[in-house]
């Protein structure tokens, strides 16, 4: 398979393309969060004879999800995502724990909820698409501190513990590699240090 990055000026993502290398007359592809549609993605699409087959939507938010307005004018490709409207358009609504496979690609998806309600994080192969749940030295946003419990919990359960190592191709930043966030990643640590100087909750009877 073939990987390609582009970094959208709108929202300051990332945006991935995905595609098969086999040669032939067109080979199946898929994109995830196309945080705009702009002159270079059309060109990796077109460039590489790629038959784009799907979307891959890691979270509803402007950012990520802008260029759809543009993409589905071009092609008829699928949306998954785990809303079932994004920019007006109908997805393939999918939830914790599917594994589809999507234009020969076997896509597992993981909810990681906190940042955002819809967030998932899709992996493919040895790559986590991860959103904006999990960059490089950093965890995602939350709006509340159940948000950021709910997060820390799911990061921890469902991908800091997945055996081996993984790329991890962030919604924003650098990519960088599970093991890197596992010994490195600040927001874990401050998270895990901030828990442990908070009082036992006591009641005086």
């Amino acid at each position: 398979m073939k990987l390609f990055f582009h970094y959208c000026s709108f929202g300051f993502s990332n945006c991935y393309i995905l595609g098969e290398e086999d040669s032939g007359s067109q080979k199946a592809a898929i994109i995830v969060d196309p945080g705009s549609m702009e002159k270079a993605i059309l060109e990796t699409i077109e460039d590489n004879n790629f038959d784009l087959k799907a979307v891959l939507i890691t979270h509803d938010h402007l950012g990520h999800v802008q260029g759809l307005r543009t993409l589905k004018r071009i092609y008829n490709a699928k949306i998954f995502a785990v809303d079932q409207i994004v920019m007006d358009h109908r997805t393939v609504m999918v939830k914790d724990g599917d594994v589809v496979n999507i234009a020969g690609f076997k896509v597992e998806v993981i909810s990681i909820p906190g940042h955002s309600s819809d967030s998932v994080v899709y992996r493919i192969g040895e790559m986590l698409f991860t959103g904006d749940v999990l960059t490089a030295g950093l965890v995602g946003s939350t709006a509340s501190a159940y948000g950021a419990a709910t997060q820390m919990n799911k990061l921890r359960s469902r991908l800091l513990s997945l055996p081996g190592d993984y790329v991890v191709l962030p919604g924003h930043g650098p990519p960088s590699t599970m093991e890197a966030e596992r010994r490195f990643n600040t927001d874990i640590f401050h998270y895990d240090q901030n828990r442990s100087r908070r009082p036992a909750f006591k009641v005086d009877i």
